[in-house]
């Protein structure tokens, strides 16, 4: 029997992508990265830390102990919730900094970021109201948009949040969750103080809200007296997740973060993981809890924090000949970032155009705000670059600003 091949005819258009992902823009930071991976651009755009004080050789070490006394155990699969050894470890130094943690409190996450996109899935429905900072990290701001929340900046100054104005929006909108970078934010270098934490605990308790308190930075203080997390605070235990990762302290190539939440948002979380990757590769866990165990994590850290704090002096020292007169800026007590306010009229997005031709570039602040931007702003990352570096750097900002005559007016 012959059979008869059915005509062709035009091919159907496969259907469309998600709404989501057509209405979530990409990353302009990661963006004007590629626009700026040339050698000789001075690049004060990224948020990364120094290669040269990674400690290559202890985490090298850690990765061949592990290799070579529990292959099978580093090559196989885990847990979603994370290796036994490192969540200890995370635990035990929780516990020291101030917020007593047992290890069935933590999640292990490949990154903190996947810990924001784990939260999102796990507290969010499509137009649930979330607030945060304002200017917020950005990459926060896409994970709720992902998420099909309906985001809502919350009024800050130089110090951050105003608990006043939270307390507002929180009864007009009966949000979900804050989210916010209370220590060296990112965007601004920040730091919230210790009276505001303690106020916007108290609201979270009264007015029934699920605080995300992202701590990516605290660790590299330069200056000043350490804020207790908001956790730490009555009223905030039950209702505070605490995340943080080893980006910036070992090294973000790991992809190691975590968060501490209470049991049944941990389990939701963890029920979130198994559908997007099951577990965070197990080889990079005990390699990073073999480090804890034989190095002193504490001390690299101060060496780093030392070199980024003679790196801000620097950054902070050019900025009034580099910047036009009447710019102001944050002085941060640590972390990666300077933020910087430039006179009315100035576009930052604009003017980057320009900057970039002269070998040096920064972000602008817009695409951090939730709300109305603010278009005269930009944010600097410091770190990355050598005090020479730097200078130069400003130079090179300051012709591509066209420089404007008198100084800045220096700190917000």
């Amino acid at each position: 029997m012959t059979v008869t091949e059915p005509a062709r005819t035009a091919a159907a258009p496969t259907p469309p992508l998600a709404a989501r992902a057509t209405a979530v823009g990409g990353s302009p930071v990661r963006d004007i990265l590629a626009v700026t991976a040339r050698p000789e651009v001075i690049n004060f755009a990224g948020g990364l830390p120094a290669p040269g004080l990674f400690d290559g050789e202890g985490i090298a070490a850690a990765f061949r102990a592990v290799l070579e006394e529990t292959p099978e155990r580093a090559l196989q699969y885990a847990t979603t919730e994370g290796e036994p050894a490192l969540r200890t470890a995370i635990a035990a130094r929780t516990t020291v900094r101030g917020l007593p943690t047992g290890a069935d409190d933590v999640l292990v996450t490949t990154g903190s970021q996947q810990a924001l996109s784990l939260l999102a899935i796990a507290l969010i429905e499509p137009g649930d109201t979330v607030l945060v900072e304002n200017p917020c990290y950005l990459a926060a701001l896409q994970a709720f948009a992902f998420a099909g929340a309906r985001v809502v900046p919350v009024p800050c100054d130089e110090s951050g949040i105003d608990p006043a104005a939270l307390d507002g929006l929180v009864a007009l909108h009966r949000p979900k969750l804050l989210y916010t970078v209370p220590t060296f934010q990112n965007p601004t270098g920040r730091t919230l103080p210790a009276d505001r934490r303690a106020a916007i605990a108290l609201v979270a308790e009264r007015r029934g809200l699920w605080i995300v308190e992202d701590d990516p930075y605290g660790e590299l203080r330069f200056e000043g007296e350490r804020a207790p997390w908001i956790a730490t605070y009555p009223g905030a235990a039950d209702r505070t997740v605490l995340l943080s990762s080893f980006s910036k302290v070992m090294a973000p190539g790991l992809r190691l973060g975590w968060l501490r939440a209470p049991a049944a948002l941990l389990r939701a979380c963890a029920v979130a993981k198994q559908a997007a990757d099951l577990h965070t590769p197990t080889v990079n866990q005990l390699a990073a809890a073999r480090y804890l165990a034989d190095r002193d994590l504490d001390a690299h850290v101060a060496r780093v924090a030392g070199v980024y704090r003679d790196r801000r002096d620097a950054m902070l020292a050019g900025l009034a000949d580099a910047l036009p007169a009447g710019s102001r800026w944050i002085r941060p007590e640590g972390g990666m970032f300077v933020w910087a306010k430039l006179p009315d009229g100035y576009d930052t997005t604009e003017l980057l155009r320009t900057v970039i031709t002269h070998d040096v570039a920064y972000v602008p602040g817009a695409p951090f705000f939730a709300g109305e931007p603010d278009r005269t702003t930009l944010r600097m990352c410091f770190v990355t670059q050598t005090e020479e570096e730097i200078a130069e750097g400003l130079r090179r900002l300051g012709r591509g600003l066209g420089r404007g005559l008198g100084p800045g007016l220096g700190e917000m």
